[in-house]
């Protein structure tokens, strides 16, 4: 069962949200591969047009992802890069240490702010 509203996207591969000027994107996991990685590239774009240039941040929740693709590291960066276009800062949350290490080899992790916890995000959100 897919919900989706002009400020939020739920459907079995993922959850996004337009929380005032932020973006919240969490993959229900456990892969963003081929399959994936499209649906939440075309689900989140409209919300991240939706802020616009009053976007500030864009959060991508990694807790339930165990394992990510080629394709999957190319959605990270397309919107980052769109964010980035508009100014906004990135953040990833949840980074597993096997994906870590994916994303240092990638140099992924050069791209987006990673937040350690929960509690460590609140703190990076808050100064947006």
């Amino acid at each position: 069962m897919s919900t989706a509203s002009q400020d939020q996207v739920d459907n079995p591969i993922l959850s996004a949200e337009l929380q005032g000027s932020v973006v919240l994107l969490k993959p229900k996991g456990p892969n963003v591969g081929q399959r994936e990685a499209p649906i939440i590239d075309n689900d989140v774009k409209p919300l991240l047009a939706k802020a616009g240039d009053g976007l500030k941040g864009l959060i991508l929740d990694l807790h339930d992802v165990t394992f990510m693709s080629s394709m999957g590291l190319g959605t990270c960066i397309a919107l980052r890069n769109i964010a980035n276009g508009v100014g906004a800062k990135t953040a990833i949350v949840g980074l597993r240490p096997e994906l870590e290490s994916l994303f240092k080899m990638m140099r992924i992790h050069k791209m987006y702010d990673i937040q350690k916890s929960d509690a460590a995000l609140d703190k990076w959100r808050s100064k947006l």
